[in-house]
């Protein structure tokens, strides 16, 4: 099947494409929510034995278990207790027979520790939030 084509390929192919693309969506979506929980069995099980995650200054790994630990540091811990919250947005998945790539965006927040506490009708009071920093993934 020519790449990133569902049009054109057989049937068999093209619930193929629908399915890998739903398996890495998923994939993607996991990352938040084991990350803010500090789930680093999630992680372990999730990234090849070999798999690299690059964070360029911050701690990142090689190998799944070094990218687990990862979010059992006191570093990871304190952010996760201070609030910490990962939000992905969809990605952009390049398919290619066996192989994809994947760019996404992702926002790390966190509450605004000098904002004015506003009231949401049936949803609290909360001081906001705000985009610690913003990332392209790959």
């Amino acid at each position: 099947m020519p790449k990133s084509d569902t049009a054109t390929g057989t049937i068999e192919e093209r619930v193929r494409a629908i399915e890998d693309r739903l398996a890495i969506y998923n994939l993607i979506a996991s990352h938040p929510p084991s990350a803010d929980t500090g789930a680093d069995y999630y992680t372990r099980a999730v990234y090849a034995e070999d798999g690299v995650f690059d964070r360029g200054p911050h701690q990142g790994g090689t190998g799944n278990a070094a990218i687990a630990s990862v979010v059992k540091t006191p570093a990871h811990q304190a952010a996760i207790s201070g609030g910490l919250a990962h939000f992905c947005g969809l990605p952009y998945i390049d398919l290619d027979g066996d192989r994809a790539a994947v760019t996404s965006y992702l926002q790390i927040l966190m509450p605004d520790p000098s904002g004015t506490p506003v009231e949401l009708s049936n949803h609290g009071t909360s001081k906001g939030f705000r985009i610690h920093r913003v990332a392209a993934n790959r």
